[in-house]
């Protein structure tokens, strides 16, 4: 199987190192990432200048390609230029911080696999939710998701699916299950934290916590990965309201 690993954390993030090791035992696996950390551009795609590519290598072997640009570029650029093929599978992540609710959205993780997605491509996204200080267990998290991967390629080897897999944080307390999910639309919370820097001017963080902006109704990502679930969502970028599409089309419009 011919594999292509992106992330939008950038190509040394500990996530994407994690993921590569385990999908290497699916098959040869090409590692695509941004030279710099690419979290919230959503599907950003870069054409008003060149798009530069460094190759890195580790230990003297080829580890994968800098791409200076968007996550969106890397599955591009991967599947167009460097894969050798087409690829089979295109998996995204592990980013670090969970991808549920609205923020799926704003996801440069979600994005590269959507564009994965769009060339027809079974394409899986793979987030961890942070708790600080507990750091991440990217490993663990990697060797979780390995099995996740497997089935739904053989459950649903339809080519073009789109699945985002996000994983309660590292810590005492275990997954305590996989539930298949929708995704969470309803943001009751947003934030904007007005700050001052030692010269007096303001400045601003955006709030970007999904599980305290988001209502927690039963069913959606955002309220079962709270209760430590693995959640799985399969996704579409279809963005057509088709209900309104078809109550709409009943009437005689003319201009």
């Amino acid at each position: 199987m011919r594999i292509l690993l992106v992330n939008d954390d950038g190509i040394h993030a500990p996530g994407l190192r994690a993921l590569r090791d385990v999908l290497m035992e699916l098959g040869e696996v090409t590692t695509v990432a941004p030279l710099t950390e690419q979290s919230g551009v959503g599907h950003r795609i870069t054409y008003l200048h060149p798009i530069m590519v460094k190759e890195i290598h580790e230990a003297g072997q080829h580890y994968g390609w800098a791409v200076d640009g968007s996550p969106a570029d890397c599955t591009k650029l991967g599947v167009l230029e460097f894969c050798g093929g087409r690829p089979d599978l295109i998996v995204s992540g592990i980013n670090s911080g969970a991808n549920i609710g609205i923020n799926v959205l704003y996801s440069g993780t979600v994005a590269a696999a959507i564009e994965g997605a769009f060339f027809g491509i079974t394409s899986i996204a793979v987030s961890i939710q942070q708790k600080a200080p507990v750091p991440s267990d990217y490993p663990q998290t990697a060797r979780w998701a390995l099995p996740l991967i497997r089935r739904l390629l053989t459950d649903h080897p339809q080519p073009g699916n789109l699945w985002n897999i996000n994983f309660p944080p590292s810590g005492e307390e275990l997954p305590v299950g996989v539930r298949f999910t929708t995704m969470g639309y309803k943001r009751h919370d947003d934030t904007i934290e007005k700050r001052i820097d030692p010269r007096g001017r303001p400045y601003y963080w955006s709030g970007l916590d999904p599980l305290r902006n988001h209502a927690l109704e039963p069913g959606t990502d955002v309220a079962e990965l709270k209760q430590q679930f693995v959640t799985i969502t399969p996704l579409h970028f279809d963005m057509t309201n088709h209900s309104l599409l078809n109550t709409a089309a009943k009437n005689d419009w003319s201009l």
